[in-house]
Parts: C-alpha cells; structure tokens; sequence
C-alpha cells in the first residue's frame, strides 16, 4: 500500500478536481492523499469532503514558491489550519502577484502577435488561481504551439519572450507562515533544486536553522541512489522524509499518482506527520500557558 502526498488540482495547476483526485486515489489503492497546490488551499475543503465519503484519509497541504538566496524552491506544507489569519493574508499576497504577472504575460504574448485574451485564460483554469499552464493552453487551443510543453519553451519559461517574473517569499518566511499556522514544513523535490545533490547538505543546514521539518525523500524522478544520500541528510538534520508524485493530471501526460512503477510512498510516512504535528500542537499549547 502506498499514499501520496503531494498532488495538484484544479485550484492551481492540475486538470482534475480535489473529489476526481480522491476517486482517482481509492481506485489506486492508495491510503492516503495530501492536495498540494501552489500557493493556495482552496481545494482542501472538497478534498476533506470527498475523503469522507470516499473512505481515504485526506491531510490537508499546499505547496508555497520560495527563495533563498539565489535558489528558487518549493516548501510543502501539511497539517496547517487553513483559516489561520497569517496564512491566509500570506496565500492572498501570492495570488495576488499571479494575477499581476498573467496580466503582463497575456500583453507580451499579444505584442508579440498572438491575440490571446486574459478572459479565455480564465476560462480555461476554471476554478482557483491561474497560472501559466493555463496561458500554455489558451495557446495550444489557438494552435500557436502544439503541446503545453512547446508554450514553455516558446513563450512562458525563464528567458522566454513572454516570461514575467512575480512575488515569492523568501525560504524563512515561507517556512514560518506554515509553521506559525500550525503546520509542518518540507522541501520539495530536491533533486530539482541541485541535480548534483553537492549544494544539497548546505541548504539544509540553512533551512534547518528557519525551522524546516521535513525533506521529500519518495519522488519519481529521485533514483535509490539518490534517496539514499537524501535519507542520510534528512537523519543527519532531523528531518521527516515524506513523498509524493508531484500528480498534475493532464497538464503532464504520462503522470501518474503514487503506486506502482510511479513512485512508493510507504503509510508510516504518514505517522511521522501526525506525530511532529502532535509534538507541534503541544507545543503551543504550553508556549500559550
């Protein structure tokens, strides 16, 4: 049995809905599911939903860009109390910078000569924020490019014409917004941080010090060889190991949740959150006596 904690929906950047998503999950068999989308966690509530109906445990997540230094990264939050006034005016500054850089990529696109509007790319991400994965598809239905992929490269990606960069917390404040709303912080997908996994046992050093809880150990594109060398850090900075399959839907053909050939979330993963959340929740409790 394996679950899966890191999965994106339609509030931010995957194809499918939070009870889609659950359905998906009971059918895979998995135990478990956290719905981790950028920057937001207005899925959650149909993810909870669902979950109960469905009978497959749902821990509440979200995943916040980030900086540090000159190092862009992605830190996973579990377990946060989604009304918590911190959060909530932290996630708002977010998606208010997206909403300011769809409005400058959808001009440059248009001066570039490709008259797309700002409303079909709302259309088109339905419910929740929108991103650049919803401009890639505005531009494939226009048959400007012929895949999401292509509009990346074409338009949308680091260097690209179209490309605007926005707003991101650095590392410190993103970890303390989920840490503050109760919740545990892990960084995502190192491998994609620093291939060369040579950067890796610094970073941690330094996030470790901002209160950094955990390191996705369990991801596709993360071979043994590098799980092994991750679990030797995580052990060495006192880090959870959680994991996820980074699940976008169609927005990535060929992606798959967590089971099988995809990736292996082993369920004690799962307990090792209960138990930080626990020690958290305690915590706080007596720093409020």
């Amino acid at each position: 049995m394996s679950i899966d904690l890191h999965i994106h929906s339609v509030y931010s950047d995957g194809s499918q809905t939070p009870a889609e998503i659950v359905a998906l999950a009971v059918r895979r068999r998995l135990t478990a599911i956290s719905l981790t989308d950028h920057d937001t966690m207005a899925g959650t509530p149909g993810a909870l939903h669902a979950g109960v109906e469905q009978g497959i445990e749902v821990l509440p997540g979200l995943e916040i860009s980030a900086v540090h230094g000159e190092t862009y990264l992605h830190i996973l939050g579990y377990g946060m109390e989604r009304d918590d006034p911190g959060l909530v005016a932290g996630l708002s500054r977010l998606q208010q910078a997206r909403d300011e850089r769809n409005v400058k990529i959808v001009q440059k696109i248009v001066d570039l000569g490709f008259p797309i509007t700002l409303t079909e790319v709302q259309t088109v991400s339905r419910l929740g924020q929108t991103g650049r994965p919803h401009i890639a598809k505005v531009l494939k239905a226009h048959g400007i490019v012929k895949n999401i992929p292509a509009a990346f490269e074409r338009f949308l990606k680091k260097g690209a014409p179209a490309y605007v960069s926005r707003f991101v917390y650095n590392a410190e404040e993103a970890i303390g917004m989920i840490k503050r709303a109760g919740g545990v912080a892990v960084l995502a997908h190192p491998i994609q941080i620093d291939p060369t996994l040579e950067r890796l046992p610094g970073l941690l050093a330094e996030l470790a010090v901002f209160g950094l809880d955990g390191i996705e150990l369990y991801y596709p594109t993360q071979s043994s060889r590098v799980r092994k060398k991750i679990k030797m850090l995580a052990e060495r900075y006192h880090l959870l190991s959680t994991g996820g399959s980074d699940y976008h839907g169609d927005v990535r053909p060929g992606s798959h949740l967590a089971g099988g050939k995809n990736v292996h979330v082993p369920s004690d993963v799962l307990e090792t959150i209960r138990q930080r959340l626990a020690k958290l929740k305690t915590t706080a409790e007596e720093d409020s006596l």
